[in-house]
């Protein structure tokens, strides 16, 4: 496929029918990542809140906003949005969520989309008809829709197992500090709510199968003075069964000394084997009795559900920020009433995530018992 072929095809992230006028609420790492996305997608940022009243200019540089407000009360009040990107501590998500779809604007929300499962399935409800996303972005990696579409086609038969994991170093020596390891900032889960539900969300979405029963044990590792008394996991290990029958283990790690961001993901097949590493998003594992094959990242021999997410010939490496804005530029499609492919993540995914979060902890605290994962 040509460049000039690659352009079309992506056309359909890029629309000229309307602007969308977007606000970012959090103007650190992932604030700046979502602003990113926004422009990549043709919108405009108009603006940003700070977290201080005085620091309504900053936020507006560090996200490249037209103009910062001291509070969420101010922004919705004045700027003229149609989308408000949340990108605060988790603690908050709720709250700017539910001020936001009042307000009568769509949201995008960093997961989780709330600290627990009850809060979540309120903002699903207030949501109604608005445009409501979660960036569960791993799914936006040509290969993950290559391993989605060779599942529902039956390339595996019988999918027997499924075992991965998620693994992280920022959290490994006692000195590593973050809001996030506060309970009071983050919620009740850290690392199993942070990116365990990426694992959980990106396994039920290729396999188009649920969890159903689980059971967790978590570990915290190292005691940090910001956790208020209640410190948050530092790694989780979950075995559990899908409502097909399939048997699963995971481990989610923080403290896992050289993975910077690990998510593998392995289901085994009576007929074929896939994983996928997120870390080498541009190949695809395939095995078989007879031997395994890697699938390239190359729009010419990708399935079209995969191939219309490529923006780079084959060889020419797409990686997170990618995923990214091919996220956001899918919800800006469903904001300006334009057929959305399937596979956007909403908040009905982000209470999912939610729920399977409170299950894990609520087995974790009865000594690994086996719990149902409410549907």
């Amino acid at each position: 496929m040509s460049m000039a072929d690659l352009a079309m095809a992506s056309d359909g992230l890029e629309s000229d029918q309307q602007t969308v006028r977007v606000a970012v609420v959090g103007a650190g790492f992932m604030g700046q990542v979502h602003a990113e996305a926004a422009r990549r997608a043709g919108a405009r940022v108009v603006a940003a809140v700070a977290s201080r009243p005085d620091g309504a200019a900053a936020a507006a540089r560090a996200v490249g906003a037209d103009e910062g407000y001291p509070d969420l009360a101010a922004l919705l009040g004045n700027a003229q949005i149609d989308v408000l990107h949340v990108c605060t501590p988790n603690a908050s998500h709720a709250s700017v969520v539910a001020a936001a779809l009042s307000a009568g604007v769509h949201v995008v929300c960093e997961k989780p989309l709330a600290t627990g499962s009850v809060e979540a399935a309120a903002l699903v409800q207030a949501a109604g008809v608005r445009v409501a996303t979660v960036p569960f972005v791993y799914r936006f990696h040509p290969v993950v829709r290559e391993l989605r579409a060779r599942l529902a086609a039956g390339d595996a038969g019988v999918v027997a197992s499924v075992t991965g994991s998620y693994l992280q170093d920022w959290l490994s020596r006692p000195s590593d500090d973050d809001w996030r390891v506060d309970a009071a900032l983050g919620g009740p889960s850290r690392a199993f709510a942070d990116i365990g539900s990426h694992w959980c969300d990106l396994f039920e979405f290729v396999a188009d199968d649920r969890i159903a029963r689980l059971s967790a044990r978590t570990a915290v590792v190292h005691e940090r003075a910001r956790s208020n008394g209640t410190p948050t996991e530092d790694l989780a290990a979950v075995h559990f069964t899908t409502a097909a029958g399939t048997v699963g283990t995971l481990v989610v790690s923080q403290v896992a000394a050289g993975r910077k961001n690990r998510l593998h993901l392995e289901l085994s097949g009576t007929e074929a084997s896939f994983g996928f590493d997120q870390e080498d998003p541009e190949r695809l594992w395939v095995g078989r009795r007879e031997g395994g094959q890697t699938v390239l990242r190359d729009p010419g021999t990708l399935h079209p559900s995969a191939a219309r997410y490529v923006r780079l010939p084959a060889g020419h490496a797409q990686g997170y920020q990618d995923c990214f804005d091919a996220f956001v530029a899918d919800t800006y499609r469903a904001v300006r009433g334009e057929d959305v492919p399937d596979g956007l993540p909403t908040f009905t995914d982000g209470l999912r995530a939610a729920r399977i979060t409170d299950t894990v902890l609520a087995s974790a605290a009865a000594d690994g018992a086996w719990t149902e994962v409410p549907t």
